[in-house]
């Protein structure tokens, strides 16, 4: 299996990261991807912009271990996982997530469970700027509950 991570303040282009997972990948006939985007409201408040922060080198050990213990569950063949940092604006992409595997399920599985623990366990802290003033957002009880399924 191969486990492809970035963490990066730049832009993500979601066609070239598709085509990575597949360029030469005749093993897996399914593929699932995720997108997250940033939205211009969260917890009924406006949002003007979204600021990330990380704790470098954490952040990618976490994500590591959260593809590695998805490859442990189901067969992979590539995983790509890629999060934005920096301030970033109502639709721009966050994050990228995408999985292969030989069968649909997998893939689709595969790539569930690794946004849902993403979402809980990886050192990013975000603060939201809006109408209302500056906040910074923890992670949402729907999001730990999410984890309850796996």
């Amino acid at each position: 299996m191969s486990i492809s991570i970035s963490v990066q303040a730049g832009t993500f282009d979601v066609g070239v990261e598709y085509a990575g997972l597949r360029e030469g990948n005749v093993a897996d006939g399914a593929t699932a991807i995720f997108v997250g985007s940033v939205r211009d409201f969260n917890l009924d408040q406006s949002v003007a912009q979204l600021e990330l922060e990380h704790y470098p080198g954490m952040t990618e050990k976490v994500l590591e271990d959260i593809a590695g213990r998805a490859q442990q569950r189901w067969q992979l063949g590539r995983v790509r996982l890629v999060h934005r940092v920096g301030p970033l604006l109502p639709g721009d992409d966050i994050v990228f997530v995408g999985a292969c595997a030989p069968h649909r399920q997998a893939a689709l599985d595969a790539c569930a469970y690794m946004i849902d623990f993403l979402k809980t366990e990886a050192p990013f802290w975000k603060k939201e700027y809006g109408r209302d003033g500056v906040r910074w957002v923890d992670a949402r009880e729907g999001d730990r509950e999410a984890l309850k399924k796996w």
